[in-house]
């Protein structure tokens, strides 16, 4: 393999292909790094969701982090866009279906809610729509006598997370990318105006496992290990790391047209194409931890028995014929938020030539993550406000807070 590319991308999910694939076809010359396979991790893991609504996580602990957490609407509005003209841009389907997407309130408090965050939502432009529970019964008729307001938004529904990724590789690919899997970095440094990396590849042949190549940008694209990424050139990306319990069904005929969130509780549920319902939502599974306190994302997490419960329960209450479908099958996926729970999009600081996007909905986000990371790569001034989300708001707080 040659030792000098344009850009190098670390890491294989959704986000990496298609900032390799974005690059690539504006014609830079693209070098793809994942630690494992494409799409092993996060966006293979998760159910597909495209969330556009504020999210149960980010409006259950009141209004003020409701209004913090719209500040990504933006993001969010521009990938909407982005995944209705994906699949023909790729040249590939990726299981892209935008139905919509109701968030059910079961008493007046959670309706309340509902109203509240519409008028957070709209004050950005995201299209919702307060409907009352006949309304809702008459677009929805499978849910339950209990739910009695939802908010609707037009834009939401799914992706294939099995599909999506790899489909993006191979676009990549296509456009001259260069994609290397169980290939890891060990080192990243600066090297005059240029970077190097140095890459380890577990196939390879005793003589070949390391080598070092020079690029003009690195973007970490890389999820859970992005603090890591990071430590090894002095930035401080935080980011907290969370195993999430998600669980399909056994097939049966369609019945959900929507992407369903909840107002009150922890659900997102959707029907596959195939006829399974998927059902997650944020319940938490167990992070294994090393000797040092720190998450060993080399070890499965663990399920735990309540999340699975409380995921089953939250699904069949307000969606009763899920109750009679066996499941399949219960998996952990992990994921990436930030501590103040808004992305982390940017220039890295300290380290020019160096991009970095992750956290919140990031699945969700890709497209529109990527086309911001690539625009900065490429030079050029993205079409979004990255303020909210730049990587030196935690740099200027560590300064703020130092003696």
């Amino acid at each position: 393999m040659k030792d000098r590319f344009d850009a190098v991308v670390i890491g294989g999910g959704l986000l990496g292909c298609a900032v390799a694939w974005t690059l690539a076809r504006d014609g830079a010359d693209v070098l793809l790094v994942e630690r494992d396979q494409i799409n092993q991790h996060a966006s293979g893991q998760n159910a597909g969701s495209l969330h556009f609504q504020l999210e149960y996580r980010m409006i259950e602990k009141g209004i003020d982090a409701a209004k913090r957490a719209a500040e990504a609407m933006p993001l969010h509005l521009e990938a909407a866009r982005l995944w209705a003209r994906l699949a023909s841009e790729v040249g590939e389907p990726l299981g892209v279906v935008q139905h919509g997407g109701l968030m059910l309130a079961e008493d007046a408090a959670q309706a309340s809610l509902l109203e509240t965050k519409a008028d957070i939502e709209r004050s950005w432009g995201l299209d919702v729509e307060l409907l009352d529970g006949p309304e809702v019964h008459a677009m929805a008729p499978y849910l339950s006598d209990s739910v009695v307001a939802a908010s609707y938004c037009p834009l939401e529904g799914k992706a294939d997370t099995r599909t999506a990724g790899p489909a993006m590789a191979r676009a990549a690919i296509r456009c001259g990318a260069t994609v290397r899997t169980r290939t890891s970095v060990t080192d990243l440094r600066r090297s005059g105006s240029a970077w190097s990396v140095t890459l380890n590849d577990r196939d390879g042949d005793a003589g070949q496992r390391k080598q070092t190549v020079t690029t003009e940008s690195v973007i970490l694209t890389s999820g859970v290990w992005t603090t890591e990424i990071g430590d090894m050139i002095g930035a401080h990306l935080p980011t907290v790391a969370l195993a999430l319990t998600m669980t399909v069904t056994a097939k049966t005929e369609k019945f959900i047209p929507h992407l369903v969130q909840h107002a009150g509780a922890r659900l997102s549920l959707k029907q596959s194409a195939e006829g399974n319902v998927l059902i997650g939502g944020g319940w938490p599974a167990r992070l294994i931890t090393g000797a040092d306190g720190s998450p060993d994302f080399s070890v499965r997490p663990e399920l735990l028995r309540a999340s699975v419960a409380g995921n089953a329960r939250a699904a069949t209450t307000v969606v009763p014929r899920v109750g009679s479908l066996p499941a399949l099958r219960t998996w952990v996926g992990t994921t990436t938020v930030t501590p103040d729970q808004l992305p982390l999009v940017g220039p890295v600081p300290g380290a020019p030539g160096v991009f970095v996007a992750t956290g919140g909905s990031a699945f969700t986000l890709g497209p529109s993550f990527a086309q911001v990371l690539a625009e900065l790569a490429l030079g050029r001034t993205p079409g979004i406000d990255l303020t909210p989300y730049d990587p030196n708001r935690y740099e200027r707080r560590a300064c703020v807070s130092q003696p």
